[in-house]
């Protein structure tokens, strides 16, 4: 009996089986590199709901030849705490919120996109009319403790001459703003918007501070794992990229400008009167090279102090922390704010300079 076409089948059929191997590896080795970034609800972080939407994010992360999953967390805090656990290569949060979790925590981040300060949007509120921030003493305090929030009270009470020794603070999730000073035993509460042009219009309430007081403070970012960052620079320059011909297309007052941000606001669970009105109160950088000035003024050194006192003294750098400055920052320029040797937070203008020049 001859063997031979028998072999010749079992030789092709080998054959034809490596190459079928080799044809499905092809594509897994050539897969685009992921990347997942974390973001909530926020007035200044809702320019990235529309990057998705429109698929502006996509069309950066294509030309960098990568692919990055936006992901919308229920809650700001858990947002930060998932990037901190590395369930997240970025995350739109604040600097101050930076170093007391991630940073403080040990993961070493940077700071790549200044999106806005908030100028108006975080504001403090007391029941009652005619109150005074003065008013706040001895009341319970319902905030996002040891936030932003808290930041820009313990800035606000320093700047009128008052202790945080004078109130009692009572945490709170951000989601839930709107509905507890609603009920009769929250007085006092810091908020931010969307919640905040909310109780604006809530009756018998007095607005008796915001961040208008404190220009350039209070700062929203985007900040990526540094690590990640030095490995894969396409992914810093697809985020900037896209934010920016986002921010270019919302500060217009054509169709489609009014139509992206329509989309922003039914995003953030409110109408487009509503969403403009929160816009003016974002003290947004549509020019990247404001940004870049800012993070390498003389500024800059004064509010890195300010975040790492404020962490220190209520205890957020954890157990270890000796001083404020346990926890370095690095600013442009190679300055450093803090110890030297644990710099976990790292102020970086390459991909917005890159921006504001042109060359994404």
């Amino acid at each position: 009996m001859n063997r031979l076409p028998r072999l010749r089948k079992t030789v092709f059929a080998l054959l034809a089986a490596a190459l079928m191997a080799v044809t499905a590896v092809q594509p897994a080795a050539a897969a685009e590199k992921t990347f997942k970034f974390a973001w909530s609800i926020y007035t200044g972080y809702m320019p990235w709901a529309y990057a998705e939407k429109s698929g502006i994010l996509k069309k950066w992360a294509d030309k960098y030849g990568i692919k990055i999953d936006l992901v919308q967390i229920n809650d700001y805090v858990e947002s930060i705490n998932q990037y901190t656990a590395g369930q997240f290569d970025a995350v739109a949060d604040t600097t101050i919120d930076t170093l007391t979790i991630p940073s403080a925590g040990g993961v070493d981040s940077s700071l790549i996109i200044l999106g806005d300060y908030t100028n108006g949007n975080d504001a403090i509120f007391i029941k009652g009319r005619d109150k005074t921030l003065a008013d706040i003493k001895g009341q319970k305090v319902y905030l996002v403790q040891y936030s932003v929030s808290h930041y820009m009270l313990w800035l606000a009470m320093k700047q009128a001459g008052l202790k945080e020794s004078d109130i009692t603070t009572a945490n709170i999730a951000d989601a839930d703003f709107v509905a507890a000073f609603g009920t009769p035993e929250v007085k006092a509460l810091v908020a931010w918007n969307p919640a905040t042009s909310q109780i604006r219009n809530m009756p018998d309430v007095s607005e008796v501070f915001d961040s208008s007081k404190l220009p350039g403070a209070i700062q929203d970012i985007v900040v990526a794992n540094t690590a990640t960052l030095k490995a894969h620079p396409e992914f810093g320059k697809a985020l900037a990229g896209a934010w920016y011909e986002v921010l270019g297309i919302m500060q217009k007052n054509d169709k489609e400008g009014i139509d992206a941000r329509t989309f922003m606001a039914a995003a953030s669970g409110t109408n487009l009167a509503d969403f403009d009105g929160q816009v003016k109160t974002t003290g947004f950088y549509y020019d990247p090279a404001k940004a870049v000035a800012l993070l390498k003024s003389p500024a800059m050194v004064e509010i890195a102090n300010d975040v790492q006192e404020f962490s220190f003294t209520h205890g957020l750098l954890g157990q270890k922390a000796k001083d404020k400055g346990f926890v370095g920052i690095e600013l442009p320029g190679g300055k450093i704010v803090g110890d030297k040797a644990n710099v976990k937070l790292r102020v970086d203008p390459t991909y917005m300079q890159l921006a504001a020049e042109g060359k994404l």
